[in-house]
């Protein structure tokens, strides 16, 4: 049965994070691990910003977005990926794959974009307080929120719509553990060089401005602290912009290491990094942005002590 792409190939197969069975059931019980921890720490951010009414504030409507973006993002291949740790043979249908990729595509550049909404939004709050509420209204979150998921579904469909252009004749096994540009465009028996030139240019749009976005906005904010002649001020500027800058490095550098090198490049290091921006990252979030905030804490103690009423 061929596709309109003139695709022969209607199934790929996975070969996942290793080809050894006794590592196998192992890596299953370590993701499943990560991922109820993703998901649970996410959704009781979310829930926890939705009843407590301190915590509706432009900080924090961006959390909320970033918690709602990683339950979703990492709900796009952990399952998949879980459930092919204990199967025989690893299939993905065709039409599976490239939705698979077209969601990923999606959520991951909102992240990014909601990454650096919230640096602008501390760089406001520390470098223009006398400003903030003006320059962080409501219509301007919401228009940076539009604007991130915009930018993420035209990205999503330029990377999809050129990925099923693509001819595959007889190869179908993915060297990866899910739907991934740069292994399938190994797989293609057509030129691939506009496929190449799009994922350099759309992924070094959506990791290069963003990335020098936060770094511009956490330069002027260092300038800032350093003003600060209060020693336990600058002390908790300085906690609160590290965390952030580890989170963003580690999301942005390891994203970075992936997509702008040529396809060619080892798949097998590439594994590891996905890993630290698929299953990491979204874990770490609700550590690194909230559970170490007083607010948040605060409103956990409420939330908990309201239902022991």
């Amino acid at each position: 049965m061929a596709f309109g792409n003139g695709s022969s190939v209607t199934e790929f197969i996975l070969l996942g994070l290793t080809d050894q069975p006794d590592r196998q059931l192992p890596l299953f019980f370590l993701f499943l691990v990560m991922y109820m921890v993703t998901q649970l720490g996410n959704l009781s951010l979310i829930t926890l910003i939705g009843l407590n009414s301190h915590l509706h504030t432009p900080m924090y409507f961006f959390l909320l977005n970033l918690s709602f973006i990683d339950i979703c993002y990492s709900s796009v291949f952990t399952p998949k990926m879980l459930m092919n740790f204990l199967s025989k043979k690893n299939i993905i249908s065709y039409m599976g794959c490239m939705t698979q990729f077209s969601f990923f595509c999606f959520f991951i550049i909102s992240e990014c974009y909601v990454l650096t909404s919230m640096a602008y939004d501390r760089y406001v709050a520390i470098c223009n307080p006398l400003l903030y509420n003006a320059a962080m209204s409501p219509k301007v979150c919401s228009s940076l929120m539009l604007g991130s998921y915009l930018m993420a579904f035209s990205g999503s469909m330029a990377h999809t719509g050129c990925l099923l252009r693509l001819t595959f004749c007889d190869a179908n096994t993915i060297n990866h553990y899910f739907c991934d540009v740069f292994p399938l465009l190994q797989l293609s028996c057509t030129s691939t060089h506009v496929n190449e030139l799009v994922v350099f240019i759309v992924a070094g749009i959506n990791i290069i401005v963003p990335f020098l976005t936060i770094f511009v906005s956490y330069g002027f904010i260092l300038s800032s602290i350093l003003h600060i002649s209060s020693t336990e001020g600058r002390s908790k500027a300085f906690s609160t912009c590290s965390s952030h800058i580890i989170a963003v490095c580690l999301f942005f550098g390891s994203g970075a290491f992936m997509y702008l090198q040529p396809s060619s490049g080892s798949m097998d290091v590439g594994k590891i990094s996905s890993l630290f921006y698929t299953n990491v990252v979204p874990m770490m979030n609700p550590l690194i942005y909230s559970l170490r905030n007083k607010d948040v804490k605060l409103a956990l103690r409420k939330t908990l002590s309201r239902r022991n009423l």
